[in-house]
């Protein structure tokens, strides 16, 4: 075909699609939802970060203000951070009973409560933020974390992600494995499991206590989040060395929560902008922790004596040989997790082989 013909032919399909929508229209509104009534709903947030943390606390407020708009008034949430209304880590249970009717955190955090929820923050040397997004949004995850909640009459909602994670802050060089022997690290989740394997020692350490604990030696390393929170809490003054990657956190996905039975009561166009405003959050989030953590990794090294290095390339492929056996001991046990597992794991095969034509050729030899 001609390329004169071609755009004749495009043009004239595009003609037609416009009578056809327009013919079918008085369909499509039949379709919509109807407001009954103007009745007005005021929910209760709870978070697990503190109040206005920079951008994780922030975006409750910003879904809170979204929401609000979007919906004329008529839906108002109040949001309360950790300790405000409930414990921080009591968010999950807090929503799950309709004490509050919405939560926000990162799943890893309910690991005692569903192993197999840990999979829809990260694990250690798995995906990236936009393979992350690629799996819930696109391949079906969000089906597999809407099974895992719903026990808990719970329903969740992708909340933003980090990116991938600095590995942390030492005050000793980490040249092999046998560095970690002993190490007292304050670490979470599955990377803190892996870590206690290498002979470390995972601490838990609350966030407004891991810089008198690094600064007296309770603890001799952490990980945080990136260069953004981690010149906030002052690590550049007090650590030598800022390792990375963060092979532990390679793109943290976050989370908003709701009372599955409360959102399902609620008027229809109510739960798609809920949904809707959960989406622009997980755009906002990571275009947020990418544009301030370039901003502070420049200024944490104009400002201090820090040395950031790389993990050796030994270190990394002995932790990740220690990753699955901490994977495979957990999904042996847990059926659950090794369905989502499995899932997340044939997913990652894939778009790893898409993304080494594309993306791993853009950092490595077009940067």
């Amino acid at each position: 075909m001609k390329r004169k013909d071609f755009l004749k032919k495009a043009a004239l399909g595009g003609i037609a699609g416009s009578a056809i929508l327009t013919s079918c229209g008085s369909n499509i509104e039949d379709k919509a939802p109807a407001i009954i009534s103007n009745k007005k709903y005021k929910w209760k947030m709870v978070t697990t970060w503190p109040p206005n943390f920079p951008v994780v606390g922030e975006i409750a407020n910003l879904m809170s203000e979204w929401i609000y708009t979007m919906s004329g008034g008529r839906m108002k949430i109040e949001v309360y951070g950790g300790g405000e209304l409930v414990p921080a880590l009591e968010s999950f249970d807090a929503v799950s009973i309709g004490a509050a009717e919405m939560g926000c955190g990162a799943s890893y955090y309910w690991v005692g409560k569903v192993p197999a929820s840990q999979f829809f923050t990260t694990i250690p040397f798995g995906m990236n933020a936009q393979q992350m997004a690629a799996w819930l949004i696109g391949a079906g995850g969000m089906d597999l974390w809407n099974e895992v909640y719903a026990p808990f009459d719970l329903i969740p909602f992708a909340g933003g992600n980090t990116g991938v994670q600095m590995g942390g802050w030492f005050n000793k060089r980490i040249d092999s494995i046998d560095d970690l022997k002993g190490l007292k690290m304050r670490i979470p989740g599955m990377g803190g499991k892996v870590l206690n394997r290498a002979g470390g020692a995972a601490v838990l350490v609350a966030g407004g206590e891991i810089y008198t604990s690094l600064e007296r030696g309770v603890i001799d390393a952490t990980e945080w989040i990136g260069p953004y929170h981690d010149y906030k809490m002052g690590f550049h003054k007090i650590a030598k060395y800022y390792y990375t990657p963060g092979w532990h956190e390679t793109g943290s996905q976050l989370e908003f929560f709701a009372n599955k039975t409360l959102f399902e009561n609620l008027p229809k166009d109510l739960q798609i902008i809920i949904e809707t405003a959960t989406m622009r959050a997980q755009a906002w989030v990571l275009a947020e922790f990418d544009a301030k953590n370039g901003r502070y990794l420049k200024k944490i090294k104009e400002e201090s004596e820090v040395q950031v290095l790389d993990y050796p390339t030994d270190v990394l492929s002995k932790l990740r040989v220690y990753t699955n056996e901490v994977i495979e001991e957990l999904i042996e046990t847990d059926a659950l997790s090794k369905k989502v597992f499995t899932h997340l794991h044939n997913f990652r095969k894939e778009i790893n082989d898409w993304s080494k034509l594309t993306e791993k050729v853009f950092y490595n030899d077009l940067m």
